[in-house]
């Protein structure tokens, strides 16, 4: 049994430039009849055709790689933290990994000389998860429409809050929930133009505001009419000490 490791090589039929293509793959072969033995130092025995038929071990090309540990060498939004090792198929390590600068292979030297970095002053780029980073920028990004009844009489909670945060994608608990620091009632048709802010503390660590504003909500001919892109239309803030926040956070496009 052995392998074999051919190299193609096409050539282009124009006759002004060949373009060779190489190509790693290893077939792993076996004689369906051995040859005959032979005495040392004697004459090599004479090789019949039946001698040159192969049988087809196996096919590198459809065999399954190990996966691949890598070590991030920097932090990477949504992956992980310098110095993480992530186990990767060798396709999506090398490719999105290796080549752009992002990771090396896991060795121990490696492990040892980012595991050392631990102990520097955490950055900017520090956070409790790998995909806090990107949570921030989406809640900042967002418009948060909490509709409320537009004919019963309501006290806005934070449990209002959190079931407009799921309708919206995202899973907030209401621990996680700072509300402002005023009381809002309804139904109040004056609060349809105004918006203000509530806080979003994630991993019990890192915090960010988020636009709310409320939609009063009926059917039949007390129904509002629906105003098109309503996110994208600056509003007066309800809580005037908000105004300087609210004047900074982008509005989602």
């Amino acid at each position: 049994m052995f392998s074999l490791s051919p190299c193609f090589t096409r050539a282009c039929t124009s006759g002004y430039n060949l373009l060779k293509q190489q190509t790693r793959n290893t077939f792993v072969l076996k004689r369906r009849w051995p040859p005959p033995l032979h005495k040392k130092g004697g004459k090599l025995p004479k090789m019949k055709g039946r001698h040159f038929v192969y049988d087809l071990v196996q096919d590198t090309n459809t065999v399954r790689q190990p996966d691949v540990k890598v070590i991030l060498k920097q932090f990477v939004d949504g992956v992980g933290n310098m110095g993480d090792v992530l186990s990767l198929r060798p396709t999506i390590a090398y490719r999105d990994y290796l080549m752009p600068g992002l990771a090396v292979y896991a060795t121990p030297e490696m492990a040892v000389k980012y595991k050392s970095n631990d102990d520097k002053p955490k950055t900017e780029d520090t956070y409790s998860s790998p995909f806090v980073k990107r949570t921030l920028k989406e809640l900042s990004n967002l418009v948060l429409q909490i509709t409320m009844s537009k004919l019963q009489p309501w006290t806005l909670q934070p449990w209002h809050v959190k079931a407009s945060f799921r309708k919206c994608g995202f899973v907030v608990p209401e621990h996680a929930i700072e509300m402002p620091s005023i009381e809002i009632k309804g139904p109040d048709l004056t609060l349809q133009e105004k918006e203000f802010l509530v806080t979003v503390t994630i991993n019990k660590t890192e915090k960010v505001n988020v636009r709310c504003r409320i939609h009063h909500w009926a059917t039949g001919l007390d129904r509002l009419p629906w105003v098109e892109n309503h996110w994208k239309h600056p509003k007066e803030p309800l809580i005037p000490e908000q105004a300087p926040i609210l004047q900074n956070m982008p509005l989602r496009e």
